[in-house]
């Protein structure tokens, strides 16, 4: 199984959703850099953010390791976009490995792991996976991708959300459709 390396992202919108054990139910083991572990977990209690809290005991819990990134290996990366702190720890280790999947929910970050070929997944992607795999059913899914679209302090746009949906209820069946969609400011249409 390959490498998986997560940004503050999909880390804390899976922590704000409870759902941080999808992590553990589709990976063997989830890694984070420690500029990820500063600003969700140690940034966050500072902000009283309850998903941080959240996040620090998931984490403690599956004795998932905080991997620090060499200086040497930070200084040999040079983005093509300008990243936060996170995401720039995630690429530069991603770099240094075999076919590592990272879990990146920034457009930005995202297109440069593309650019330097490699595999990405987002929350959504997560959650799709976790749909696919058995662990989560349609009406599961829908649920969470209306919380999603209907959150403002998850910054996954509705339109995305309502385009997975849409998609995933296509392919399986409505027996369980959705019940609703959001506009662009989360409230239902």
């Amino acid at each position: 199984m390959s490498i998986v390396l997560c940004n503050s992202g999909p880390l804390m919108a899976l922590g704000k959703l409870n759902r941080l054990d999808l992590l553990a139910e589709l990976y063997d083991k989830v890694q984070i850099p420690q500029a990820v572990y500063n600003e969700v977990v140690s940034q966050g209690l500072a902000r009283g953010a309850p998903d941080a809290l959240i996040v620090r005991l998931f984490w403690q819990r599956q004795g998932w390791p905080v991997v620090e990134v060499p200086p040497e290996v930070l200084s040999a990366y040079k983005p093509s976009v300008i990243l936060d702190p996170g995401e720039r720890e995630v690429l530069a280790l991603a770099r240094t490995l075999t076919a590592p999947l990272v879990l990146l929910d920034d457009q930005v970050a995202r297109a440069e792991a593309r650019r330097l070929g490699l595999r990405v997944r987002g929350t959504l992607g997560v959650l799709v996976q976790a749909f696919r795999g058995g662990l989560l059913s349609l009406l599961q899914i829908e649920w969470l991708l209306n919380e999603i679209a209907a959150r403002p302090d998850i910054w996954i746009g509705s339109k995305l959300c309502n385009q997975v949906l849409r998609s995933l209820v296509e392919k399986n069946g409505n027996e369980k459709g959705p019940s609703h969609e959001h506009n662009n400011s989360g409230h239902p249409k």
